[in-house]
């Protein structure tokens, strides 16, 4: 059995294979496809857009979580690094006083978040306001989506935050 590879995908990688699904759907919805009249046989014009639609939106959903779990990794790789490299920056302190507090169990929002905006240069401390929302966003596709979300998040702006965060923010791992 091959060993399975436990890095996350590069961040392209992820947009690469979202693009990818996405044109493979339009292209089965359409009547390029060969199997389209038996697939759709049934079906009104208006029904195939539906569900091309819904196949659509949940896949940038599907996308958005690969993309969020990506971050999330990011940041407790960070958290870990600057435990055990025992740096003197104000982050690497709260992280150790962290890690003696809570065994080693750092919470993402409350712990690691709340470091960053408390140490991070103050013109990037909005990107920790979308990175808490957009987590928001994670909790409730993870519960089942049975609430209205707060604010509405899709692939395109996870991945223009994770792009902006990943670049800017000055992570070790």
């Amino acid at each position: 059995m091959p060993k399975q590879n436990t890095q996350p995908p590069p961040l392209e990688d992820i947009a690469n294979y979202h693009k990818d699904v996405e044109k493979s759907l339009r292209l089965y919805f359409s009547s390029s496809n060969p199997d389209y009249s038996a697939r759709f046989a049934t079906y009104l014009l208006t029904e195939v857009a539906d569900e091309l639609k819904n196949r659509i939106n949940e896949t940038d959903i599907r996308s958005s979580l690969t993309v969020m779990a990506l971050i999330e990794a990011a940041f407790y790789l960070d958290y870990n690094e600057r435990c055990k490299k025992k740096g003197a920056d104000n982050l690497s302190v709260e992280f150790r006083k962290i890690f003696r507090k809570r065994s080693g169990k750092a919470r993402l929002d409350k712990d690691i978040l709340e470091g960053w905006r408390k140490y991070i240069d103050p013109s990037m401390g909005k990107y920790i306001s979308q990175l808490r929302g957009m987590f928001k966003y994670r909790h409730w596709i993870a519960h089942g989506r049975y609430w209205q979300p707060d604010n509405k998040f899709d692939f395109q702006s996870i991945y223009l935050l994770a792009v902006t965060v990943l670049t800017n923010f000055p992570l070790m791992g």
